[in-house]
Formats: C-alpha cells, sequence, structure tokens
C-alpha cells in the first residue's frame, strides 16, 4: 500500500474511467430492459388481471379535479417484482424505483414514496386472494391441474415483535395503566398553547394510543390464553407450564419453537399445494404454535373454494389429530399422514394398523390404508409436494413478517405465494395448446 497508483502502473497502459466527460446519451426505459426478463412477465400478468376495484376510489377522475394518484397497477407490479427477487422492505423497493433499471421500468417515470408503497402491501388481501383464486381456477376449468392429490404444510416465521415485548397478566395491566397515565399527560399539556408547541405533537399522541390499543388487545389474547392454560395445566395436571404472556408489540404473535430449537415470537403459516403443478392454491395464518388441528380448517377451504373434493391428503405427522382425519375423511378425501409411534410399535411387536377400540370408522379405515404398500409410495410425494413452496418462499426472504397483525401477515404471505405461482405458471407448459399456464391464465 505504500505505492501511488503510478509506481504500481509502472508503462503499462489501461483503459481508465472518464468520469468527467460530458456526453448526450438518448435511449428510452424500455431499450435497458431485456425482451425475456422476468419483469417484463410481471407486468404483462399485472395488466391481464381486474383491478377494477383499486380505480373505482380514485376521486381524480375526467370530470374532476384533483392531484392523480399512482397507477395500481405500478404498486402491484413493485411489489410483485420486489417479492420475487426477495426484497420485503417498502423503504427498499422506494430506493430501488430510483437506481435500478427494472424498478425504474415498472415506474416508468412516476415517483413513488415508501409510505404508499408499504400501505398498498397489506391494503388489499382480498384482491391478492381472490387473484390466487382466480388463477387456479382457471388452470382447473382448463384442466391443467386436478386437485385430486393436496399437500399440506406449516412453518414457523418470525413475527415483528421483540421477544422482550411479552407480558403476564399482571404485566399488561401495569403496562396499560402507564400508558393511560401517559395519553392524561400529553392531554393535558395539548391544552396549554405554549406546551403543546414545545412538548406535544399530534405524532407523540397518535403513538400513545396506538400503544394503549396494542396493550388492550394483549389483554384480550391473554383471555383466550388463560383459558388453554387453565385446559392444559389444571389442578391435577403433572405437567405444569410458565404463565402465558402476551406481546405488547403484536398481540396475535406467539412464542414458538423454531427450527433451530430457539424460542422466538412466530405466526405459523399454512400452505395448501397441488400434487400435480406444485402450486399453492390456498394460504392461511394463524397464531398456533402447531399443526394440530388445522388439516381439517384447510381442506374445507380448499373444497369450498373450488369445489373440487381431493381424493388425497397428504401431510405429516404434526397435523394428525383423530377429529380432523375422521372430519376429512368423511368427507370423501384418503388422508394420508403416519401414524402416531407407528415405528416404536413396530419394534415393540405391536400392530399400529390394527383398529382400535373407541375410534371412528373413518380413522380405522385411516389407520388400515396406512399400512398398504400403496399408501406409503404415495406418501413419498409429501416432501415434493407441500416443502417446496414454504422452501422457495424461504429463500425469497420470507423469514420474518414486516407488518403485525394476522390480516397484515397473510397479506405479505399472499404475496409470496402469488410469486411462486407466477413462476410455477411461467415454466409449467402445456403441449396440446402449445402455451404455458400463465400465457392460459393470462387469456382468459
Amino acid at each position: 500500500m505504500s505505492k501511488s497508483y503510478r509506481e504500481q502502473r509502472g508503462q503499462a497502459r489501461t483503459k481508465r474511467p472518464q468520469r468527467t466527460q460530458v456526453e448526450m446519451q438518448l435511449f428510452a426505459l424500455d431499450q435497458l430492459v431485456q425482451a425475456d426478463h422476468r419483469v417484463r412477465v410481471v407486468w404483462q400478468f399485472v395488466e391481464s388481471l381486474d383491478l377494477t376495484e383499486l380505480y373505482q376510489p380514485i376521486k381524480a377522475t375526467v370530470d374532476n379535479v384533483g392531484r392523480d394518484p399512482i397507477d395500481p397497477q405500478i404498486l402491484f407490479a413493485l411489489w410483485l417484482f420486489g417479492t420475487l427477487e426477495g426484497v420485503t422492505s417498502a423503504r427498499k423497493i422506494s430506493e430501488l424505483t430510483t437506481r435500478d433499471i427494472p424498478y425504474m421500468w415498472i415506474c416508468g417515470g412516476v415517483s413513488v414514496n415508501y409510505h404508499r408503497v408499504s400501505d398498498f402491501r397489506t391494503q388489499h388481501a382480498e384482491l391478492l386472494e381472490r387473484v390466487l383464486t382466480d388463477s387456479i381456477a382457471t388452470l382447473l376449468h382448463n384442466d391443467l391441474i386436478s386437485l385430486s392429490t393436496i399437500g399440506q404444510d406449516g412453518m414457523r416465521v418470525r413475527a415483528s415483535a421483540g421477544s422482550g415485548s411479552f407480558r403476564t397478566q399482571k404485566g399488561l395491566e401495569k403496562a396499560r395503566q402507564t400508558a393511560q397515565k401517559y395519553i392524561d399527560e400529553l392531554n393535558q399539556n395539548a391544552s396549554d398553547p405554549a406546551e403543546t408547541a414545545r412538548r406535544t405533537t399530534a405524532a407523540q399522541q397518535r403513538a400513545a394510543r396506538e400503544r394503549l390499543e396494542r396493550i388492550e388487545q394483549a389483554q384480550i389474547e391473554m383471555e383466550d390464553m388463560q383459558e388453554k392454560y387453565k385446559k392444559r395445566c389444571g389442578e391435577n395436571s403433572k405437567h405444569k407450564r410458565s404463565e402465558p404472556r402476551a406481546s405488547t408489540t403484536d398481540p396475535e404473535s406467539r412464542r414458538m419453537k423454531m427450527g433451530d430449537n430457539g424460542t422466538r415470537p412466530a405466526m405459523n403459516v399454512q400452505f395448501a399445494s397441488d400434487g400435480d403443478a406444485q402450486m399453492i392454491v390456498a394460504v392461511d395464518v394463524t397464531s398456533q404454535g402447531s399443526d394440530n388441528g388445522l388439516m381439517r380448517p384447510m381442506h374445507e377451504d380448499v373444497v369450498e373454494r373450488y369445489g373440487v373434493v381431493p381424493e388425497d391428503y397428504l401431510v405429516d405427522g404434526g397435523f394428525s389429530k383423530a377429529d380432523d382425519i375422521t372430519a376429512v375423511e368423511g368427507s370423501g378425501t384418503a388422508v394420508l399422514a403416519p401414524l402416531f409411534a407407528e415405528q416404536k410399535q413396530l419394534d415393540e411387536g405391536k400392530d399400529p394398523y390394527a383398529a382400535r377400540a373407541k375410534e371412528s370408522p373413518e380413522m380405522t379405515a385411516h389407520r388400515a390404508r396406512m399400512g398398504t404398500p400403496e399408501a406409503k409410495a404415495k406418501y413419498k410425494r409429501r416432501s415434493a409436494i407441500a416443502e417446496f413452496p414454504n422452501a422457495d418462499c424461504r429463500n425469497r426472504n420470507l423469514t420474518q413478517f414486516r407488518v403485525r397483525g394476522l390480516a397484515k401477515a397473510k397479506a405479505q404471505t399472499l404475496w409470496h405465494a402469488l410469486a411462486f405461482n407466477l413462476l410455477r405458471m411461467k415454466n409449467l407448459y402445456c403441449p396440446l395448446r402449445g402455451q404455458s399456464y400463465l400465457e392460459v391464465v393470462m387469456r382468459n
């Protein structure tokens, strides 16, 4: 490092950057984006969607005055493309629209701010769910998928809450009193013009009210947690657990055991996927730490959403709740899931596939089925069907929610589901039609 650049270069001739040269460069943004760049695919897909409901609230019309807002197609495309790229921050997307060519191409000279981008992510969850449903229904109508085999799996995603935000019932009441006292002080100071200018602002009051609302919501969540706590840890129970705690940051999050065996605030994301196309057909986000009891609601959602009863339903052992298996089997779907302690019973010389006393006929049928080679062969497909979407979404940064509450968390998850399905439809090809699945969806 002691040599100067001239000493290092010696007699060598090299091309050096000329950053002060004034040039006139004439080009369009469209020329800077390759013809096969996937940002073009995203825009074509967005243009094919019916976004009428996003335009109806706009007050700036040809017969009315007002500033033109950002076109909803731009915001929709920014989030869909950003999710494909693994960008989950509204600030980051807003920044990329000023320096990254594909994002600049989407905007086409329209400036966006991160507040507008951030709000759009969670304001239209129903629309996102409709787009997901319509695309799958179109493929179903065109006989490109059958939904005969469905796989379901869950993954725990870190919530937007700190571990230190969890409080016991007494702690929540103390925090509520403190927050209410602070709001009262702000209101008193706001009545004094001199104090208002110096100490109190509308932002402070709004933040204090929102904190109080979160604490009160946490108290409501605590009531439900207390009921479950009493059922699991009654007076005669041998398994005593620590007193339940609720978060004052995100009341709907729960402390869950993660993949690395650590315990952190999280939410449980559920995906139901088609067995043939391996596309996500239904999404849910819950506060439940385990998958036990989540199969039946998802199965009912798929049946109601598409009007098709799957032939086979593949889940892992975490979903093997007898009541759920009985309900799903009773609807005409064969559940393929490992039996409880199956290998242990085999090692002990017991028959895990034999009928049990007082169990339902559906559970007996499920137990007998899982002992057949055909069922075991079908079950081997579960990881490829159910775990593939989870892994892909994790690779695109679905590792922590940037929003709070189950409703907003589901909206963020739906963006990942749409992005995943978009790539699947682009890559799947129908030889009979000579089109990709995506082209079929966009033309219907």
